[in-house]
């Protein structure tokens, strides 16, 4: 581990401990993790749902696996220094699978991961017909969690979907039972009202994360309400992947239509902005730098 990385979760767990309602936005690529950290963002999460969205173009239900998740943590990691919240579904299977894939995703570059007791395959957290893993199934699956990571700051986030299978009265008894094995952060799912949000922060000591799914169950409430509240991270998990893909409707509709496509500053990102984000000039110093003297 490099004292890079350590002082990275260092700073990343000091900041949740905060509880702020840091904003974290979802990135499914690294172009778009890219396009997070230049806006100024100061984490991003790594969605499960975008990468299955955009790189399969399937719907959220348990198609991705450990490999593909892990190979987009490695990419993201390489092209931005922001800590990396990596969604992990269900561990990918039991206890033992759940070992592995911290182990995996911490060596990837991951600096938090998010376990959910769902079912496998999971379903996308605000689609109905979910199911949920008992309580003491996925206790065992945060211990393993705990116990297998290498660093005490690599977080482990706990997320449970049994307000919608359970109750809201459920879900925060699980959430206590998460906490007790070890969870360093709680995320209870798709609550579905205003007063709901506001009850969550007063009832646990760990710090909370919510998720505003844009179009989901759960109401959108602006951060400072969120701040005051006295939640750690507002995750806007697929903001990046929708606003992507009005982007991609707009542009190649009036590609379609006028059979041209002009450099319009109002349907595209100008060829040089293009290049400035994936620090083309950077790889031109270097090809100067190492470039072969003619003799």
């Amino acid at each position: 581990m490099s004292q890079s990385s350590a002082a990275r979760r260092a700073a990343f767990r000091a900041a949740i401990q905060q509880r702020q309602a840091l904003l974290m936005p979802g990135a499914f690529n690294a172009m778009s993790a890219r396009v997070v950290a230049d806006a100024g963002f100061k984490a991003l999460y790594i969605t499960g749902a975008g990468v299955t969205n955009m790189s399969l173009g399937l719907p959220d239900l348990g198609f991705v696996g450990l490999s593909e998740i892990a190979e987009h943590t490695s990419r993201i990691r390489d092209a931005v220094d922001l800590p990396l919240l990596v969604d992990a579904d269900t561990g990918f299977g039991n206890a033992l699978n759940v070992r592995h894939t911290v182990r995996t995703l911490e060596r990837a570059g991951a600096d938090a991961i998010q376990l959910e007791d769902q079912v496998s395959p999971k379903k996308c957290g605000h689609f109905a017909g979910k199911a949920v893993i008992s309580t003491s199934e996925m206790v065992g699956k945060l211990h393993a969690a705990v116990d297998a990571r290498e660093d005490a700051n690599f977080q482990i986030i706990a997320r449970t979907d049994a307000c919608a299978v359970h109750g809201f009265e459920a879900a925060i008894e699980r959430a206590h039972r998460f906490a007790e094995a070890g969870a360093d952060v709680l995320f209870i799912e798709a609550v579905e009202t205003f007063d709901e949000i506001k009850r969550l922060p007063s009832l646990f000591d760990t710090p909370q994360l919510i998720n505003i799914v844009v179009g989901g169950k759960t109401p959108v409430v602006p951060q400072s309400e969120l701040a005051a509240m006295g939640f750690a991270i507002v995750l806007y998990a697929n903001a990046a992947l929708q606003g992507a893909l009005l982007g991609m409707q707009k542009a190649l509709g009036a590609l379609r239509d006028a059979g041209k496509l002009d450099e319009d500053p109002t349907l595209l990102a100008p060829f040089n902005e293009r290049q400035r984000l994936v620090d083309k000039p950077l790889y031109d110093r270097l090809d100067k730098q190492y470039a072969a003297d003619s003799e």
